[in-house]
């Protein structure tokens, strides 16, 4: 394993590890403060990372496929929070809720990672840089918590958006969106294979959200642009 891909595991592993764990954690969360305990009976509404983490889906493969790819091509997931519907008080309207409050909680950890990282700018000495490992691991929240945000908010069932999506809707177009479900995964793959994801939907979805950061914390660009 060379030194470059060491760095890299390194920088981004606590960021990852919070956006999944966090993300997971706010259903579970949310959907308790609805009503339905399921996810709270089972321990899913927990900061330990090991009871959202799938060996497979969380580790293996983006290892894989960064491996494989030379890092152009990383995918993956972490193991669902269970939500049962039924128990929600006002199901339709609670579930739209439930399902904003795991992209909420990664726009909210890419900005507590945006003023960490301004924070670092800010209190290095004229005379010196800040401390440019800890940079990059904000740079790497910042992007990460990002990209889960706008990634999760596609509208496509089983992913956040897609349960959003059906919620807001009116029950004549709700259910044809709903029956995509069971094969929404293959769906987003293709589309994530295909591009059309990436160019269509997160890019600009995190280029927006940047320059939006950039113009309330200026100091943000020297952050994002540590090397």
């Amino acid at each position: 394993m060379d030194t470059d891909l060491i760095r890299t595991l390194l920088v981004y592993a606590l960021p990852v590890l919070f956006s999944i764990t966090l993300h997971e954690a706010a259903h579970g969360y949310a959907a308790r403060h609805f009503g339905d305990p399921t996810a709270a009976a089972l321990g899913r509404i927990s900061l330990n990372p090991l009871r959202h983490i799938d060996p497979v889906g969380t580790l293996a493969m983006p290892l894989l496929l960064y491996l494989a790819t030379a890092g152009a091509f990383v995918f993956g997931y972490a193991k669902p929070v269970p939500v049962d519907w039924r128990r929600l008080r006002h199901p339709k309207r609670d579930m739209v809720w439930v399902a904003f409050a795991g992209p909420a909680a990664n726009l909210a950890q890419a900005l507590a990672w945006a003023l960490a990282g301004v924070a670092l700018v800010a209190s290095a000495a004229p005379e010196s840089t800040a401390e440019p490992f800890f940079l990059l691991m904000a740079r790497a929240g910042v992007l990460v918590n990002l990209v889960m945000f706008a990634f999760n908010l596609l509208p496509v069932p089983p992913l956040d958006g897609g349960r959003i999506l059906v919620g807001l809707l009116p029950p004549g177009l709700a259910r044809p969106v709903a029956r995509i479900e069971p094969f929404g995964f293959f769906v987003v793959v293709g589309l994530v294979i295909a591009g059309i994801v990436s160019t269509w939907w997160m890019l600009p979805i995190v280029r927006a959200l940047l320059s939006l950061m950039r113009s309330v914390l200026p100091s943000l660009s020297t952050v994002m642009s540590a090397s």
